[in-house]
C-alpha cells in the first residue's frame, strides 16, 4: 500500500498545492492547518511521514518535532520540515529538533518525491524490524544483553587524489571516530572491506567528475551483500537537486549540499550511524533469539509458534493504520502421492524448494510460515482484496510453471498448489481477529481443493 502522508501547513494555498502533488504521486494524504489539528489527526490515522511547515516563530516547529520524537508511537515517523529559512543555523536547529530533512520553498518536486520515497523505505524497514522484535518479546524471550558500543567505522570516498580537508575535519571532529579516506575505484575493486564501514560518505561535490561514476558507486555499494546494510551520506554540489534526487532513488540514505555547515554534516552522519546500529541490533535480536525456537528445521520458515503472536501484532497494526491484512493458506496438491511414489526424501525436496519460491516472491514485511506437513501460511499487511488475489495467482503460476528437482534418476516433477485467501474486516469498527481470518482462509482453501485444485479461492467475506 502507498504510504500515508500528513501535511501540516499554516498557509491554505501551500496545503492545497502539496496535497495535489502527493495525491498525484499515489500517496494517501491527510491535511491539517496547525499543530493541534495535526496531533488529533495523528491519533486517528498515524502517518508514515509528515510534511510540516508551521511558519514563525520556529520554536513551534521545533517543539512539535521534539514531541513526535519523544512519543513511542511516533518516534519512527519520518519528518520533513518545509520552508525553513535557508541559513545554516535554521537548518541545524530543525534537524537537531528531530526533522529528518529540511527543504526550502520553492521545493524541487523531483527532490521532494525522492526524499519521501527514501524515508518511507527506511520507515518500512524500521516497522518490520520492530514488529519482529515485538513478536520475540511476546514469545517470552529474554531481553538481549546490553552490549558495549565500539567506535563507528566511517569511510570517506572522494574521486580527487586526496579528500577534501574541510569535509574530513567536519567528520572527524564532529563524530569523534576515525574516518578512513578511500579511493572509490579501490573500493569497487576490493572484494571485501575490513572492517565494513557503518557509514560511507561519498564526496560527489566536485563538478569536474562525472555524475554517472558516483551513481554506479552508490548502486554497487547497495547491491553488495557485505555493504548492503551500511548507510550512505552523499555530498552534492549546491543546488544540484536533480542529482540529489537520483542518488536517493539509487539507494543513498541522505544527501547534503557541499556548503552545509560542519555541525549539520556531523549531525546527519551521527543520525545515520545511530540508525544503522539500531537496525543491526534489531536484526541480531531476531536472528539469535528466534531462529532455533520458532523456525521449521526443514524449510527454514517460521513455524506455528511464531505465527500466532506475529499475526496478533500484525492485526494490531492493521487496526491502527486502517489498512486491510490478507492471509493465504497454501497447500501442495496430492502431496501424499508424491511421498508414496517417490519417497519422503523427494517430498522434503519439494517442501524446501516451494518454501524458497514463496519466500523470494513476497515482500520483506510479509510473513511466510510452514504451519503443517504440506501447508503454508502467508500474511500480507496493507493489502487489498484485488492485490491479495493477484499475488496468490502469481505464486500459484510460479509454482506450476517450473517443475521441481527431486534428485536421483527422476525427471523434474510438476507440482501444483491450491490457495485460500481471506482478508481482515474493512470496517474500522470491527475487531481484526487473526484466528477468524485464518479460519476463513482455511475454508477458502478447502473450496479451492473441492473445485479441482491448482486454483485460488477467495473467502466468502471478500469474494
Amino acid at each position: 500500500m502507498p504510504g500515508r502522508i500528513l501535511i501540516v501547513d499554516t498557509v491554505a494555498t501551500n496545503r492545497i498545492v502539496m496535497k495535489v502533488k502527493m495525491l498525484a504521486a499515489q500517496f494517501r494524504v491527510d491535511v491539517c492547518a496547525n499543530r493541534k489539528e495535526a496531533e488529533s489527526c495523528i491519533r486517528e490515522n498515524r502517518p508514515d511521514l509528515i510534511l510540516v511547515s508551521l511558519g514563525e516563530p520556529a520554536t513551534e516547529l521545533h517543539d512539535f518535532c521534539k514531541s513526535l520524537r519523544a512519543s513511542p508511537s511516533t518516534q519512527s515517523v519520518a519528518i520533513i520540515a518545509m520552508g525553513v529559512a535557508e541559513t545554516a543555523t535554521a537548518r541545524f536547529a530543525a534537524l537537531d529538533a528531530g526533522a529528518d530533512d529540511v527543504l526550502p520553498r520553492p521545493t524541487n518536486d523531483a527532490l521532494l518525491l525522492a526524499r519521501i520515497r527514501s524515508l518511507l523505505r527506511v520507515h518500512s524497514t524500521h516497522q518490520e524490524l520492530q514488529l519482529r522484535d515485538g513478536t520475540r518479546s511476546a514469545l517470552g524471550f529474554e531481553e538481549p544483553a546490553t552490549t558495549f558500543e565500539t567506535a563507528a567505522h566511517v569511510a570517506l570516498l572522494s574521486a580527487a587524489g586526496s579528500p577534501d580537508s574541510a569535509l574530513l575535519a567536519s567528520l572527524t571532529h564532529g563524530l569523534g571516530h576515525i574516518v578512513r579516506s578511500l579511493d572509490p575505484d579501490t573500493v569497487l575493486r576490493t572484494e571485501r572491506l575490513t572492517p565494513t564501514p557503518d557509514l560511507f560518505v561519498v564526496d560527489a561535490s566536485d563538478p569536474d567528475f562525472l555524475e554517472s561514476r558516483f551513481f554506479g558507486l552508490v548502486s554497487d555499494l547497495r547491491a553488495r551483500a557485505e555493504t548492503r546494510q551500511s548507510t550512505q551520506l552523499i555530498v552534492v554540489p549546491k543546488s544540484a537537486d536533480e542529482m540529489a534526487a537520483m542518488f536517493l532513488d539509487l539507494g543513498a540514505d541522505d544527501v547534503i549540499p557541499a556548503d552545509a555547515s560542519p555541525k549539520e554534516i556531523a549531525l546527519r552522519a551521527k543520525s545515520l550511524i545511530q540508525r544503522k546500529r539500531l537496525h543491526d541490533r534489531l536484526r541480531d535480536t531476531v536472528r539469535d533469539g528466534l531462529q532455533a525456537a520458532v523456525t521449521d528445521p526443514l524449510t527454514g520458515l517460521f513455524n506455528r509458534r511464531y505465527v500466532d503472536p506475529h499475526l496478533a501484532r500484525m492485526a494490531d497494526q492493521t487496526q491502527i493504520s486502517g489498512d486491510a491484512m490478507a492471509v493465504m493458506m497454501v497447500d501442495i496438491d496430492h502431496f501424499k502421492m508424491i511421498n508414496d511414489t517417490y519417497g519422503h526424501a523427494a517430498g522434503d525436496k519439494v517442501l524446501k524448494q516451494l518454501s524458497k519460491r514463496l519466500q523470494e516472491n513476497v515482500r520483506a514485511v510479509d510473513l511466510v510460515a510452514r504451519v503443517g506437513g504440506e501447508e503454508f501460511l502467508i500474511a500480507l499487511p496493507g493489502t487489498t482484496a484485488a492485490q491479495a488475489q493477484s499475488t496468490a495467482n502469481r505464486l500459484r503460476q510460479l509454482v506450476n510453471s517450473t517443475p521441481f528437482n527431486i534428485g536421483g534418476a527422476h525427471p523434474p516433477l510438476s507440482v501444483t498448489i491450491s490457495v485460500g485467501v481471506a482478508l481482515s474486516p474493512t470496517d474500522a469498527q470491527q475487531e481484526c481477529r487473526p484466528s477468524a481470518i485464518c479460519k476463513e482462509a482455511d475454508a477458502a482453501l478447502y473450496a479451492a481443493k473441492s473445485a479441482g485444485r491448482d486454483q485460488v479461492a477467495m473467502a466468502n467475506s471478500v469474494a
